[in-house]
């Protein structure tokens, strides 16, 4: 009974007071807004980053060649065609934890159809690239392993590509184009996927056997490098080991050699990204934090002078048998309802925030539940150590002095 008689003093102090209350809360309702809309963006930048990167293949590991610097050196040319055909092979051969794999091969050029051309890059691959780039077709279909083996002269298209060359509409599926200067029937359009986490278009491609761009545009016996897709993510690390101990077998190296080559995995590039992205959170958030410890010292300022202003109310309290646990008890009452307050608002506030980011300014987005729970439970704990001290002296108040206090 008795602490709802002070939660009841403490309210219609707070009532009376509106508009200085208000301007209290103010720092604690800014603060706290801050914090759900900064972890919002946070958390909003590793989800697109995640599911940005999967779209690319999120099973999918990369061989490259070419070792790694060393003594800020970099190495020879010969170490940057380290990969052959016999590797990949051997990485399709004797992987366990592979599902698909491609060698790979690439070049730059112009597409050209009548009149119309457009400068793209030409990947050769076998018809698993499909699988391990998570890609589908709109149109036609992709070329058989057959059309590998006698390096036919076969391509399929990206939405980029299809738009620049045929602008007027025309299916390009049956169509001849030409790469430079090889001519090559269209079999198939690929789906569109839009721009990658770098900012590279996905759609501007042009996809072909990897024995007819080695043969018959770059005339080179080697591969740019080896793609690759787990058969889960989960095993995504043990799969990069696995390729790795294989390559390094086929390779002939000694326990102490460097490789000659690089073996990365999408989750690599999602884990960097992410911690990236965690650490500017966590600035940002430091920021938006100092606004919460100017609400806390805000508070403890209007506390202090509610004990000046209420120095005779609290003598005559002590003077009729009030304790000064029950005055310390009603102060503090009064701070933490000043800031809880103040943490409600700051979290509809906040909520209200990412909702205006990612419906308007169009940033990823995505709120999380320990954001709101851990920014109330701040306000609640700011309540009581910025009020606590205020309240104290209230409660150490001489009565006769209070009483006598102009």
């Amino acid at each position: 009974m008795r602490v709802l008689n002070l939660i009841k003093i403490a309210f219609n102090a707070i009532v009376l007071n509106k508009v200085r209350t208000l301007l209290t809360m103010l720092g604690i309702i800014i603060g706290v807004a801050s914090v759900i809309a900064m972890l919002a963006i946070g958390e909003g930048s590793k989800e697109s980053i995640r599911s940005t990167i999967s779209s690319m293949g999120s099973n999918m590991i990369t061989v490259r060649p070419g070792a790694d610097t060393r003594g800020g050196v970099r190495q020879d040319a010969s170490a940057m065609q380290s990969l052959t055909l016999e590797d990949y092979k051997a990485v399709k051969n004797q992987s366990t934890l592979l599902s698909y794999s491609t060698p790979l091969v690439n070049g730059g050029g112009q597409v050209i159809s009548g009149s119309n051309n457009w400068p793209s890059t030409i990947y050769g691959v076998n018809p698993e690239y499909l699988n391990i780039k998570v890609v589908g077709l709109s149109s036609g279909s992709m070329f058989t392993e057959a059309e590998v083996q006698s390096a036919a002269k076969v391509v399929l298209l990206g939405q980029t590509v299809v738009e620049n060359i045929f602008p007027n509409g025309e299916d390009p599926v049956g169509q001849l184009i030409r790469f430079n200067s090889i001519p090559f029937k269209v079999i198939g359009v690929l789906e569109e996927k839009g721009e990658n986490t770098f900012g590279q278009d996905q759609d501007d491609m042009v996809i072909a056997p990897f024995t007819t761009v080695q043969k018959r545009i770059l005339a080179i016996d080697y591969i740019n490098q080896i793609m690759a897709s787990a058969t889960s993510e989960e095993v995504a690390p043990d799969a990069v080991l696995e390729v790795t101990e294989i390559l390094r077998e086929q390779h002939n190296l000694l326990d102490y050699e460097d490789d000659d080559f690089h073996v990365r995995s999408m989750e690599e590039l999602i884990s960097t990204f992410s911690s990236t992205s965690e650490m500017l959170t966590i600035l940002l958030v430091a920021v938006a934090g100092i606004s919460l410890l100017i609400g806390g010292i805000g508070i403890m300022n209007i506390m202090y002078v509610s004990v000046k202003e209420r120095t005779k109310e609290i003598g005559l309290r002590m003077a009729v048998g009030g304790k000064g646990a029950d005055i310390l008890l009603q102060f503090l009452i009064e701070a933490i309802m000043i800031s809880i307050t103040g943490g409600l608002l700051g979290v509809l506030l906040g909520l209200g925030s990412t909702v205006f980011i990612e419906n308007y300014l169009h940033w990823p987005t995505s709120v999380a539940m320990y954001s709101i729970i851990v920014s109330f439970a701040v306000c609640a704990i700011t309540g009581i150590f910025f009020g606590w001290y205020p309240a104290r002296k209230a409660a150490a108040l001489d009565p006769i002095t209070a009483l006598r206090y102009e």
